[in-house]
């Protein structure tokens, strides 16, 4: 297994100082509870201030921490990153990882969803080729950099999950992912407190579609009444294409047919044309509506949707 970070590949990523001897890392997180041995270490200050838990991380087997202000209880000859802003540091390590790869990238937002059509999506790109996602829900300013700069460099596909709770939250992250296509799940009025009506909150989620690399497509819920403000953002992004999913006659990706039972759902559907059945593993028509966006994107990105059956 080839190693993920070099001392060097971090270094020119961050303009960091080194200290210590040369390292190879397998691995990079900010949660000192998560460390393995090989990892880089990533001292964030946020509720806690991670610089507390440099030196537990380098009990737990870390090859080296990344840091703003010098650490307490030090192991001796302890490898170390030093640079202005540690937060800062890890969102230039995931650019710079992005810039790497020559993987096709998907970004999904939604105000429900998110996660389980970011699942779903890994599971149907995997007969592809090698996918990266994101783990858990790691959507947020901390945790899209995160998955960026655990994205290994021979990834054919990735998947990267983007979420918000204030306008203006997408746009910055959006645009660090770059993806080739981008997904908006559906629109609903949650953290409703953080905006003045419904429309703002489809405004916030459109900003996904401002990262869309040149020939990008937007895939949105056609059967949403925001779908056409969602359109006229993806345009506006710079989207060569707009796809719709949902039941719509209009729909690129329609569903066709649907049967439901308690273990799950059997589903036909169109995708861009082409009739295609599969099945959903887990019960719900929200999930089947979602799927359809998956087996979208599985086909925007050049992935096999004849081997995407979920």
């Amino acid at each position: 297994m080839s190693a993920l970070w070099t001392k060097a590949q971090a270094m020119s990523a961050t303009g960091a100082v080194g200290s210590g001897e040369d390292w190879s890392a397998m691995g990079i997180t900010f949660d000192s509870r998560e460390v393995g041995p090989g990892d880089l270490f990533v001292a964030i200050k946020s509720e806690r201030d991670g610089h507390e838990f440099v030196s537990d991380a380098f009990a737990k087997g870390a090859v080296a921490a990344l840091v703003s202000s010098q650490p307490v209880d030090l192991p001796q000859g302890a490898n170390l990153l030093a640079v202005p802003d540690t937060l800062e540091a890890l969102e230039q390590m995931g650019t710079m990882r992005r810039s790497k790869v020559s993987a096709k990238i998907c970004a999904v937002t939604g105000s429900a969803g998110k996660t389980g059509t970011k699942e779903a999506l890994r599971q149907c790109l995997a007969p592809s080729g090698k996918v990266h996602a994101s783990v858990k829900s790691f959507n947020n300013h901390l945790g899209v950099p995160l998955t960026l700069a655990r994205m290994p460099l021979d990834t054919e596909f990735g998947v990267f999950e983007v979420g918000m709770n204030h306008p203006g939250e997408i746009m910055p992250l959006t645009q660090m992912v770059r993806p080739h296509v981008a997904i908006v799940t559906t629109v609903q009025p949650v953290h409703l407190e953080f905006f003045k009506n419904i429309e703002a909150i489809a405004d916030a989620k459109g900003e996904i579609f401002q990262g869309l690399e040149e020939g990008g497509i937007a895939i949105i819920n056609e059967d949403s009444a925001h779908f056409d403000r969602l359109r006229t953002h993806a345009l506006l992004g710079g989207a060569a294409e707009v796809w719709g999913f949902g039941t719509d006659k209009n729909a690129e990706l329609r569903l066709v047919d649907l049967s439901l039972s308690p273990e799950g759902s059997s589903v036909s559907a169109m995708i861009c044309g082409e009739q295609v059945t599969y099945k959903v593993g887990t019960p719900g028509r929200h999930l089947v509506m979602n799927s359809l966006a998956a087996m979208g994107a599985v086909k925007a990105l050049g992935g096999d949707i004849a081997l995407a059956g979920l």
